[in-house]
């Protein structure tokens, strides 16, 4: 199993419900689990590649930490807006430097409208609703790259 499914197993795990996930593939053992909205490789694993005895190339657990990119929810059911207003431009979109307390987004809930802050420094790496898309609480709303990993 290459580094890059390894990383689309993290993201999976952090997008979806569940909180951990093993696998084995031959000899090779992956454990993934959720820490809060983080989603961690155990402190006993880290991605090394190295080759087996036919030659071919293996990844082999080593040791560190590997984390995906911070999603940020719903606060409140409603509906997202990605604008002020329809003539306005998104408050942010895909690729987007974000600071901790910017407004990102918008949810309009029984005729208020819910300004949705950044509670992260980073990138806007994924905006995973539509514009004017009812959305429930806790429903991720983005993911943000954070500055600090």
């Amino acid at each position: 199993m290459d580094i890059d499914k390894i990383m689309m197993l993290v993201d999976k795990v952090a997008a979806s419900p569940i909180s951990s996930l093993s696998i084995e593939e031959g000899s090779l053992k992956i454990s993934i689990k959720k820490q809060g909205t983080q989603v961690m490789v155990p402190p006993a694993a880290s991605i090394g590649i190295a080759n087996n005895d036919e030659g071919e190339q293996a990844a082999n657990i080593v040791s560190a930490n590997m984390s995906v990119a911070k999603e940020i929810t719903a606060p409140i059911v409603g509906t997202f807006y990605q604008a002020a207003n329809p003539k306005s431009e998104p408050f942010v979109k895909v690729g987007d430097s974000v600071t901790k307390g910017q407004v990102i987004g918008l949810i309009e809930a029984m005729k208020l409208m819910n300004e949705i802050e950044s509670d992260v420094d980073g990138t806007i790496t994924e905006i995973l609703v539509g514009n004017e898309q009812g959305v429930e609480y806790g429903q991720p709303l983005f993911k943000v790259k954070r500055c600090d990993l």
